[in-house]
């Protein structure tokens, strides 16, 4: 249920309502616009009175929503959330950012490499995995804390903030220098994960399940949210039909329909999306002009010897092409991409 209260409304009265909602054993969330406050009402409101709230000087309207979801719902916050990252890059609210690295952190070399080739192209952030799930037990499965040490490194040799995936809520001491902490597909409905990463003050970022529906993925960010960490990134990266001739099929549409039903910032993968690295690009653009906040990009400087993942990788000379077909399409010039020569000089141009 959100109440909206009118424009006029006193601040303590304002007040007075917030206190009697919650003595009814409601939480409330409220959302204060340029012409509006919104109230989230959060709990079993199905014993509220709406015509007595209706009686109030203060209130203009309240309407009964069905979505389950309440701190993820663009009903209860109108305004996009904006989420500002250690350097001061931003995503959400028409700041776009791109995550780019390889699938699996290998070697020292390896990353701190391609780390600096992500940045020379504009890449805001560094993707890279220290622990992989992979189908086989017999794949490689990351190098579990050591690829963390290792990503830290490549950190400390370009400024570059990290973005790596956790497995088990058991590893979070190992998580607590990481910058965005991403849950995977397969992860997009352990709940007690996903309470645990609710009591952390730090983005997490939730790659939609093969099999997930979009209200699933808004429930499960909403797991987090509940827990007070209100920093979430959405992330399409496809679902499984029965098309074979790509890894995954990816529909572009949740685009627009996300950022319709929610607020969050919304990032697409088209990397895990397709599984082909000729592909990627191709449907980078396609994301950035349906209006995606972000972009996670496979980047490896060796694909055909990477340990994971290696086809659906762009060697960072590619990555560059496709950073600039990206930037034609959504210009630098609104502050939300570094160019390469700036990035390379020292200058900060994010956000």
């Amino acid at each position: 249920m959100i109440v909206i209260l009118k424009k006029n409304a006193e601040q303590q009265q304002v007040e007075l309502f917030d206190s009697w909602l919650h003595n009814m054993g409601l939480e409330t969330h409220m959302s204060v616009g340029e012409n509006h406050t919104i109230v989230g009402l959060v709990g079993d409101t199905s014993q509220v009175d709406i015509e007595s709230i209706m009686a109030l000087d203060i209130v203009e309207t309240v309407k009964r929503i069905q979505e389950p979801y309440k701190n993820a719902n663009r009903k209860f916050h109108e305004a996009d959330t904006v989420i500002t990252l250690p350097g001061g890059a931003k995503i959400g609210g028409g700041h776009f950012l791109v995550m780019a690295g390889p699938c699996s952190v290998e070697t020292e070399e390896q990353i701190i490499s391609v780390a600096q080739a992500v940045k020379a192209a504009g890449a805001q952030v560094l993707r890279g995995g220290a622990f992989k799930p992979r189908t086989s037990p017999y794949a490689f499965q990351g190098l579990h804390e050591e690829g963390i040490r290792l990503l830290l490194k490549a950190r400390e040799a370009t400024g570059l903030p990290i973005v790596t995936e956790i497995m088990d809520a058991q590893h979070l001491p190992l998580f607590e220098e990481i910058d965005i902490i991403q849950v995977g597909a397969r992860n997009m409905q352990n709940f007690e994960l996903l309470k645990q990463l609710g009591k952390l003050h730090k983005p997490v970022l939730i790659k939609r399940g093969m099999a997930n529906t979009l209200q699933e993925l808004l429930m499960s960010a909403e797991y987090v949210m509940a827990g007070g960490n209100d920093q979430v990134i959405l992330c399409e990266r496809g679902i499984r039909t029965f098309e074979t001739a790509t890894r995954n099929t990816m529909d572009l549409s949740v685009i627009p329909v996300l950022h319709q039903l929610s607020h969050l910032p919304v990032v697409v993968d088209p990397s895990h999306a397709t599984g082909r690295y000729q592909l990627v690009a191709p449907m980078a653009l396609g994301a950035t002009a349906c209006g995606a906040d972000g972009l996670i990009i496979e980047v490896h400087n060796d694909p055909e010897h990477a340990l994971c993942d290696g086809p659906q990788s762009l060697r960072p000379e590619k990555f560059a092409d496709m950073m600039a077909k990206v930037r034609a399409i959504r210009p630098y010039s609104d502050h939300s991409f570094t160019t390469g020569q700036a990035v390379l000089d020292g200058g900060a141009g994010n956000g």
